[in-house]
């Protein structure tokens, strides 16, 4: 058993706590840390949660927790994390790890050096569809990934803080391109490395100085492509979205909206419906199990199961340190108009890695570039002549 210092009490320490304390868990929330007096009183009376407190170092350093979450603000989580490093506790910080690749590195140094576990929370990686679609990918299903398209859209975060350009870090990009990012990443490979950042971003509909819509290309070493599209403009609730095509095979993956859970109601639902639900009557698109169907409960199962094993968990604060490394560059792209590159202090991932263009024979003289079965019933061979590299054709009745 766990015992656990939870730091916020906002809507993502609410889904932490509701995963921790669901399924019958022996890990349990001891201390809660909140900034508020009254929400602090109210939230452990809500989860059952012996203490809490407005003192973020006394939480932390509490004799009878050894795990600290932290779900806070941006602008908290270096000296959150750092404050957890120098008690010894295991640390668990929510996404994004900072709000600079700057920062991130001092947290992943301070971890690391006090050699302490370190987990960063990235649930939309450990999503049911996601876990599957990772092992469908790792064994060879598609071949070589060539592209990982991830989307995240609603209508804007839920708390101030996150609309506050010092506090976050930045708008959209902060917010939601770290979770796509890292998805692409899954995807394309961690050992991978991300080469370069293409962004555009503006700020199309909000009175903010961060970016409310942005689109961004990440160039990996093997050729591979990662894209994010991420908004807080868009309406009708949440868009969780993600694509992979491969040489061999695609992958769809629809996590939010339309998953087939789908209701109508005139008169209204008269309770929650979803995160980022615009409404209450009308379609509706309700979710059934919504801290795992976020990927939360799986997520938690990952990190206590690694501090047990004393293994590595799947997302740890080197994953978020290249996060932010990677959101730096697409700042700077989306200023610039040009690729930027990513600026990463330390790889630990592949040095070497093939580019090469995936060639296959049709006979001693071809390659075969694609085979299609036409409406008569014929087959139609697009073929590159291996001497001359012409492309021709040959049509079989």
């Amino acid at each position: 058993m766990h015992k656990v210092t939870m730091l916020g009490t906002g809507l993502i320490g609410l889904f932490y706590t509701m995963s921790l304390h669901g399924n019958r868990s022996r890990d349990h929330v001891e201390v809660v840390y909140s900034r508020s007096d009254e929400r602090g009183s109210k939230f452990a009376q809500d989860w059952g949660i012996p203490r809490y407190t407005t003192d973020m170092k006394a939480a932390i350093e509490d004799p009878d927790t050894d795990t600290v979450v932290v779900g806070l603000p941006n602008n908290l989580h270096e000296e959150a994390c750092i404050l957890a490093a120098q008690a010894g506790k295991n640390v668990l910080c929510t996404k994004p790890l900072a709000r600079t690749a700057a920062e991130a590195k001092r947290i992943l140094d301070a971890v690391e050096k006090a050699g302490v576990f370190h987990g960063y929370l990235e649930d939309l990686v450990y999503t049911p569809k996601t876990l599957k679609a990772l092992g469908s990918v790792r064994n060879g299903a598609l071949g070589k990934v060539l592209w990982a398209r991830s989307r995240e859209t609603h209508p804007g975060p839920h708390s101030s803080w996150f609309w506050d350009k010092e506090m976050s870090g930045g708008g959209a990009i902060i917010d939601l391109g770290c979770h796509c990012v890292e998805i692409a990443r899954n995807f394309i490979g961690k050992d991978i490395r991300p080469v370069e950042v293409m962004c555009w971003a503006d700020t199309q509909v909000h009175p903010i100085d961060a970016e409310d819509h942005a689109v961004g290309l990440v160039k990996y070493a093997n050729g591979a492509i990662g894209q994010f599209e991420v908004s807080w403009t868009f309406r009708g609730g949440m868009d969780l979205r993600d694509e992979v095509s491969g040489t061999e095979g695609t992958i769809w993956l629809n996590h939010w909206l339309r998953t087939g859970f789908e209701m109508f109601t005139a008169v209204g639902e008269g309770d929650y419906v979803a995160e980022k639900a615009e409404g209450t009557t009308g379609w509706l698109f309700p979710v059934g199990d919504e801290v795992g169907g976020l990927g939360y409960t799986a997520m938690f199962n990952d990190m206590f199961d690694s501090i047990d094993t004393k293994g590595t968990p799947r997302e740890d604060f080197y994953d978020g340190y290249v996060v932010n490394a990677i959101l730096d560059a697409a700042f700077k792209s989306a200023e610039t108009k040009r690729w930027e590159p990513v600026m990463l202090e330390v790889w630990r991932g592949k040095d070497e890695v093939e580019t090469d263009t995936f060639m296959t024979d049709y006979d001693a003289e071809h390659f075969l570039i694609k085979e299609e079965k036409m409406a008569d019933g014929r087959t139609k061979l697009i073929l590159k002549e291996k001497s001359g590299g012409k492309v021709v054709q040959k049509v079989v009745e």
